[in-house]
Protein backbone atom coordinates (compact mmCIF):
# COMPACT_ATOMS: atom_id res chain seq x y z
CA UNK A 1 0.00 0.00 0.00
CA UNK A 2 1.97 3.11 -0.99
CA UNK A 3 -0.25 6.05 -0.03
CA UNK A 4 -2.41 6.87 3.04
CA UNK A 5 -5.53 5.68 3.46
CA UNK A 6 -8.40 8.83 3.65
CA UNK A 7 -11.58 8.16 4.74
CA UNK A 8 -12.96 11.43 3.12
CA UNK A 9 -10.97 13.74 1.51
CA UNK A 10 -10.85 17.01 4.19
CA UNK A 11 -9.01 13.74 6.03
CA UNK A 12 -5.57 15.26 6.69
CA UNK A 13 -2.68 12.69 7.85
CA UNK A 14 1.03 13.94 9.55
CA UNK A 15 3.68 12.19 11.81
CA UNK A 16 3.91 14.38 14.89
CA UNK A 17 6.47 14.13 17.45
CA UNK A 18 5.91 13.08 21.23
CA UNK A 19 8.38 12.29 23.82
CA UNK A 20 8.31 8.41 23.34
CA UNK A 21 8.32 8.88 19.10
CA UNK A 22 6.18 9.66 16.63
CA UNK A 23 1.98 9.56 16.48
CA UNK A 24 0.55 9.43 13.10
CA UNK A 25 -2.63 11.26 12.79
CA UNK A 26 -5.64 11.79 10.77
CA UNK A 27 -7.54 15.33 11.46
CA UNK A 28 -11.09 16.94 10.24
CA UNK A 29 -12.32 19.95 11.23
CA UNK A 30 -11.62 23.27 13.54
CA UNK A 31 -12.78 24.05 17.02
CA UNK A 32 -12.32 22.04 20.38
CA UNK A 33 -9.91 19.09 20.07
CA UNK A 34 -11.53 15.48 20.06
CA UNK A 35 -8.88 12.85 20.51
CA UNK A 36 -10.08 9.35 19.36
CA UNK A 37 -8.07 6.27 20.14
CA UNK A 38 -8.65 2.68 19.02
CA UNK A 39 -8.62 -0.65 19.67
CA UNK A 40 -6.83 -4.18 18.78
CA UNK A 41 -6.74 -4.92 16.02
CA UNK A 42 -7.78 -1.61 14.43
CA UNK A 43 -5.85 1.53 13.45
CA UNK A 44 -7.17 5.48 13.06
CA UNK A 45 -9.72 4.40 10.08
CA UNK A 46 -11.56 2.57 12.64
CA UNK A 47 -12.97 6.49 13.30
CA UNK A 48 -13.59 7.34 9.95
CA UNK A 49 -17.72 7.61 10.26
CA UNK A 50 -16.88 9.83 13.42
CA UNK A 51 -13.98 12.31 11.80
CA UNK A 52 -16.11 13.96 9.43
CA UNK A 53 -19.60 14.21 11.62
CA UNK A 54 -17.38 15.51 14.70
CA UNK A 55 -15.82 18.09 11.97
CA UNK A 56 -18.94 19.16 10.62
CA UNK A 57 -20.45 19.87 14.57
CA UNK A 58 -17.89 22.39 15.29
CA UNK A 59 -14.64 20.41 16.47
CA UNK A 60 -11.26 19.46 15.34
CA UNK A 61 -11.80 15.43 15.44
CA UNK A 62 -8.34 13.95 15.82
CA UNK A 63 -7.84 10.36 15.43
CA UNK A 64 -4.38 8.54 15.87
CA UNK A 65 -2.75 5.57 15.64
CA UNK A 66 -1.94 3.91 18.71
CA UNK A 67 1.74 3.47 19.57
CA UNK A 68 2.59 0.18 17.25
CA UNK A 69 -0.07 0.57 15.20
CA UNK A 70 -0.12 1.90 11.67
CA UNK A 71 2.58 4.87 10.81
CA UNK A 72 3.34 5.18 14.58
CA UNK A 73 6.47 4.67 16.49
CA UNK A 74 7.36 0.72 17.34
CA UNK A 75 9.59 0.29 19.76
CA UNK A 76 10.95 -2.91 20.32
CA UNK A 77 10.48 -3.03 24.03
CA UNK A 78 7.50 -4.73 25.52
CA UNK A 79 7.64 -2.33 28.72
CA UNK A 80 7.40 0.41 25.89
CA UNK A 81 3.68 -0.40 25.64
CA UNK A 82 2.43 0.17 29.20
CA UNK A 83 -0.56 2.18 29.75
CA UNK A 84 1.52 5.18 30.89
CA UNK A 85 3.13 5.70 27.49
CA UNK A 86 -0.26 5.36 26.11
CA UNK A 87 -0.75 8.29 28.24
CA UNK A 88 2.07 9.71 27.41
CA UNK A 89 1.74 9.86 23.88
CA UNK A 90 -1.95 11.09 24.10
CA UNK A 91 -1.05 14.05 26.29
CA UNK A 92 2.26 14.55 23.57
CA UNK A 93 -0.39 14.42 20.48
CA UNK A 94 -2.60 17.50 22.42
CA UNK A 95 0.64 19.33 22.58
CA UNK A 96 2.31 18.80 19.41
CA UNK A 97 -1.36 19.88 17.55
CA UNK A 98 -0.67 23.52 19.85
CA UNK A 99 -3.42 22.77 22.34
CA UNK A 100 -3.93 22.62 26.11
CA UNK A 101 -6.46 20.62 26.52
CA UNK A 102 -9.11 17.68 24.50
CA UNK A 103 -11.95 15.59 25.05
CA UNK A 104 -10.71 12.01 24.64
CA UNK A 105 -12.51 9.09 23.35
CA UNK A 106 -11.87 5.78 23.36
CA UNK A 107 -12.91 2.29 21.87
CA UNK A 108 -11.96 -1.23 22.85
CA UNK A 109 -8.21 -0.98 24.42
CA UNK A 110 -8.67 2.78 23.74
CA UNK A 111 -11.21 3.28 25.93
CA UNK A 112 -8.75 1.89 28.71
CA UNK A 113 -6.15 4.06 27.21
CA UNK A 114 -8.69 7.52 27.20
CA UNK A 115 -9.82 6.02 30.57
CA UNK A 116 -6.73 6.18 32.41
CA UNK A 117 -5.45 9.48 30.30
CA UNK A 118 -7.92 11.33 32.01
CA UNK A 119 -7.12 9.64 35.30
CA UNK A 120 -3.91 10.30 35.39
CA UNK A 121 -4.10 14.22 33.57
CA UNK A 122 -7.03 15.78 34.33
CA UNK A 123 -4.96 18.99 33.72
CA UNK A 124 -5.07 17.92 29.84
CA UNK A 125 -8.49 15.32 29.53
CA UNK A 126 -11.47 17.26 30.53
CA UNK A 127 -13.75 14.83 29.46
CA UNK A 128 -13.76 11.12 28.14
CA UNK A 129 -16.07 9.22 26.26
CA UNK A 130 -15.67 5.35 26.27
CA UNK A 131 -16.82 3.19 24.03
CA UNK A 132 -17.41 -0.89 24.22
CA UNK A 133 -15.54 -1.48 27.25
CA UNK A 134 -16.76 0.02 30.69
CA UNK A 135 -14.35 1.90 33.03
CA UNK A 136 -13.20 -0.73 35.86
CA UNK A 137 -10.49 0.90 38.05
CA UNK A 138 -7.34 -1.11 39.53
CA UNK A 139 -7.92 -3.36 42.09
CA UNK A 140 -5.97 -5.73 44.50
CA UNK A 141 -6.01 -8.71 41.92
CA UNK A 142 -3.17 -8.83 39.76
CA UNK A 143 -4.98 -9.15 35.96
CA UNK A 144 -2.92 -12.60 34.91
CA UNK A 145 -4.04 -14.35 37.59
CA UNK A 146 -7.43 -13.56 37.35
CA UNK A 147 -7.65 -14.27 33.89
CA UNK A 148 -5.94 -17.22 34.58
CA UNK A 149 -8.53 -18.45 36.25
CA UNK A 150 -10.94 -17.90 33.42
CA UNK A 151 -12.27 -20.86 30.84
CA UNK A 152 -11.70 -23.83 33.05
CA UNK A 153 -10.19 -26.25 30.81
CA UNK A 154 -9.71 -23.53 28.21
CA UNK A 155 -7.18 -20.60 27.92
CA UNK A 156 -9.06 -17.33 27.91
CA UNK A 157 -8.02 -15.18 24.75
CA UNK A 158 -5.83 -12.31 27.27
CA UNK A 159 -3.76 -14.84 28.49
CA UNK A 160 -3.27 -16.72 25.53
CA UNK A 161 -2.06 -13.45 23.71
CA UNK A 162 0.54 -12.70 26.75
CA UNK A 163 3.42 -14.38 25.08
CA UNK A 164 5.38 -13.25 22.74
CA UNK A 165 5.38 -14.80 19.76
CA UNK A 166 2.44 -16.96 20.38
CA UNK A 167 -0.43 -15.41 18.88
CA UNK A 168 1.95 -13.52 16.13
CA UNK A 169 2.48 -17.37 15.05
CA UNK A 170 -1.17 -17.65 13.80
CA UNK A 171 -2.10 -14.36 12.78
CA UNK A 172 0.48 -13.26 10.45
CA UNK A 173 0.11 -16.72 7.94
CA UNK A 174 -3.00 -15.10 7.01
CA UNK A 175 -3.72 -11.20 8.32
CA UNK A 176 -6.43 -10.79 6.26
CA UNK A 177 -8.53 -14.17 6.77
CA UNK A 178 -7.26 -14.12 10.44
CA UNK A 179 -9.10 -10.02 10.47
CA UNK A 180 -11.83 -11.09 9.04
CA UNK A 181 -13.11 -13.82 11.03
CA UNK A 182 -11.74 -12.05 14.03
CA UNK A 183 -14.23 -8.80 12.78
CA UNK A 184 -16.91 -11.20 12.16
CA UNK A 185 -16.87 -13.03 15.22
CA UNK A 186 -17.35 -9.97 17.54
CA UNK A 187 -20.28 -8.00 14.99
CA UNK A 188 -23.80 -8.43 15.71
CA UNK A 189 -24.61 -9.53 12.41
CA UNK A 190 -22.38 -12.44 12.26
CA UNK A 191 -21.33 -13.64 15.68
CA UNK A 192 -21.88 -17.13 16.51
CA UNK A 193 -24.53 -18.11 18.42
CA UNK A 194 -22.30 -19.10 21.49
CA UNK A 195 -20.66 -15.93 21.05
CA UNK A 196 -18.64 -16.19 23.89
CA UNK A 197 -16.75 -19.29 22.91
CA UNK A 198 -14.97 -17.41 20.75
CA UNK A 199 -12.84 -16.09 23.90
CA UNK A 200 -10.98 -19.30 24.88
CA UNK A 201 -8.84 -21.22 22.93
CA UNK A 202 -9.29 -25.37 23.32
CA UNK A 203 -6.00 -27.27 24.52
CA UNK A 204 -3.58 -27.37 21.48
CA UNK A 205 -5.68 -24.88 19.33
CA UNK A 206 -5.33 -21.50 17.91
CA UNK A 207 -7.89 -18.66 18.82
CA UNK A 208 -9.30 -18.75 15.31
CA UNK A 209 -10.93 -22.20 15.85
CA UNK A 210 -13.94 -20.72 15.99
CA UNK A 211 -14.14 -17.74 14.20
CA UNK A 212 -17.37 -17.56 11.67
CA UNK A 213 -16.62 -18.26 8.51
CA UNK A 214 -18.08 -16.76 5.14
CA UNK A 215 -19.59 -13.58 4.92
CA UNK A 216 -17.92 -10.41 6.06
CA UNK A 217 -20.08 -7.88 8.52
CA UNK A 218 -22.63 -5.42 7.29
CA UNK A 219 -20.25 -2.40 8.13
CA UNK A 220 -17.18 -3.88 6.84
CA UNK A 221 -16.35 -3.51 2.76
CA UNK A 222 -13.60 -5.87 1.54
CA UNK A 223 -11.77 -2.51 0.71
CA UNK A 224 -12.16 -1.45 4.42
CA UNK A 225 -10.77 -5.18 5.54
CA UNK A 226 -7.78 -4.67 2.74
CA UNK A 227 -7.04 -1.92 4.52
CA UNK A 228 -6.74 -2.86 7.74
CA UNK A 229 -4.91 -6.36 6.39
CA UNK A 230 -2.72 -3.95 4.34
CA UNK A 231 -1.27 -1.81 7.67
CA UNK A 232 -0.62 -5.27 9.93
CA UNK A 233 0.94 -7.29 6.94
CA UNK A 234 3.40 -4.15 7.01
CA UNK A 235 3.65 -3.73 10.68
CA UNK A 236 3.21 -7.27 11.81
CA UNK A 237 1.05 -7.54 15.13
CA UNK A 238 3.89 -7.54 18.09
CA UNK A 239 3.37 -3.83 18.74
CA UNK A 240 -0.53 -4.27 18.99
CA UNK A 241 -0.32 -7.68 21.20
CA UNK A 242 2.09 -6.10 23.41
CA UNK A 243 -0.90 -3.91 25.23
CA UNK A 244 -1.72 -6.98 26.68
CA UNK A 245 1.72 -8.17 27.69
CA UNK A 246 1.30 -4.91 29.54
CA UNK A 247 -1.39 -5.45 32.19
CA UNK A 248 0.33 -6.74 35.06
CA UNK A 249 2.94 -3.59 34.40
CA UNK A 250 0.12 -1.55 33.97
CA UNK A 251 -0.90 -2.81 37.39
CA UNK A 252 2.31 -1.93 39.32
CA UNK A 253 2.47 1.07 37.66
CA UNK A 254 -0.83 2.79 38.66
CA UNK A 255 -1.19 1.23 42.52
CA UNK A 256 -1.42 4.54 43.28
CA UNK A 257 -5.18 5.19 41.54
CA UNK A 258 -6.64 1.82 43.05
CA UNK A 259 -10.32 2.17 43.15
CA UNK A 260 -9.85 5.77 41.61
CA UNK A 261 -13.05 7.43 40.13
CA UNK A 262 -12.68 9.75 37.28
CA UNK A 263 -14.65 12.81 37.95
CA UNK A 264 -14.43 14.86 34.82
CA UNK A 265 -17.64 14.71 32.95
CA UNK A 266 -18.47 11.13 30.95
CA UNK A 267 -19.99 9.00 28.46
CA UNK A 268 -20.20 5.45 27.68
CA UNK A 269 -21.50 3.69 24.72
CA UNK A 270 -21.64 -0.46 24.65
CA UNK A 271 -23.48 -2.66 22.58
CA UNK A 272 -26.52 -5.45 23.96
CA UNK A 273 -23.87 -8.34 21.97
CA UNK A 274 -21.14 -7.41 23.11
CA UNK A 275 -19.27 -9.91 25.46
CA UNK A 276 -17.19 -6.32 27.20
CA UNK A 277 -20.69 -4.80 28.19
CA UNK A 278 -22.43 -8.49 29.61
CA UNK A 279 -19.48 -9.47 31.33
CA UNK A 280 -18.23 -6.00 32.62
CA UNK A 281 -21.85 -5.46 33.93
CA UNK A 282 -20.28 -4.93 37.44
CA UNK A 283 -18.47 -1.95 36.30
CA UNK A 284 -21.09 -0.36 34.33
CA UNK A 285 -23.65 -1.09 37.68
CA UNK A 286 -20.81 0.69 39.87
CA UNK A 287 -20.86 4.16 37.50
CA UNK A 288 -22.46 6.32 40.23
CA UNK A 289 -19.01 5.48 41.84
CA UNK A 290 -16.13 4.75 39.38
CA UNK A 291 -17.59 7.47 36.88
CA UNK A 292 -19.32 10.36 39.55
CA UNK A 293 -19.28 12.90 36.46
CA UNK A 294 -21.44 10.42 34.06
CA UNK A 295 -23.40 12.51 31.66
CA UNK A 296 -25.03 9.45 29.88
CA UNK A 297 -24.57 6.13 29.21
CA UNK A 298 -26.02 3.85 26.20
CA UNK A 299 -26.61 0.25 25.65
CA UNK A 300 -27.50 -0.02 21.70
CA UNK A 301 -29.77 -3.21 21.23
CA UNK A 302 -28.54 -5.59 18.51
CA UNK A 303 -25.02 -3.56 18.34
CA UNK A 304 -21.86 -5.71 19.06
CA UNK A 305 -18.33 -4.86 19.61
CA UNK A 306 -17.53 -2.73 16.91
CA UNK A 307 -20.08 0.26 17.55
CA UNK A 308 -18.89 2.72 16.09
CA UNK A 309 -18.98 1.10 12.83
CA UNK A 310 -21.56 -0.92 13.43
CA UNK A 311 -23.81 1.78 14.06
CA UNK A 312 -22.60 4.98 13.20
CA UNK A 313 -25.42 7.32 12.96
CA UNK A 314 -26.58 6.56 16.27
CA UNK A 315 -23.52 6.68 17.69
CA UNK A 316 -22.50 10.22 16.19
CA UNK A 317 -25.73 11.49 17.35
CA UNK A 318 -25.06 10.11 21.00
CA UNK A 319 -21.33 11.85 20.69
CA UNK A 320 -22.25 14.87 19.56
CA UNK A 321 -24.82 15.48 21.99
CA UNK A 322 -22.47 14.36 24.54
CA UNK A 323 -19.61 16.92 23.48
CA UNK A 324 -22.89 19.83 22.91
CA UNK A 325 -23.33 19.68 27.11
CA UNK A 326 -19.93 20.17 28.07
CA UNK A 327 -18.85 23.05 29.99
CA UNK A 328 -16.72 25.66 27.71
CA UNK A 329 -13.01 25.32 27.95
Amino acid sequence: MSATPTAHPDVKHRLVEVPGGRIHVAEQGTGPLVLLVHGFPESWYSWRHQLPALAAAGYRAVAVDVRGYGRSSKPAEVAAYRMLAHVSDNVGVVRALGEESAVVVGHDWGSPIAANSALLRPDVFTAVGLMSVPYSPRNGFRPSDAFGMIGGDEEFYVSYFQRPGRAEAEIEPDVRGWLAGFYAGLSADTMAEDKDSLFFVPKGGKLSDRFPAGRLPSWLSEADLDLYAGEFERTGLTGALNRYRNVDRDWEDLAAWDGAPIRQPSLFIGGTLDASTTWMADALANYPTTLPGLVSSHLLEGVGHWVQQERADEVNGLLVEWLRSLPAS
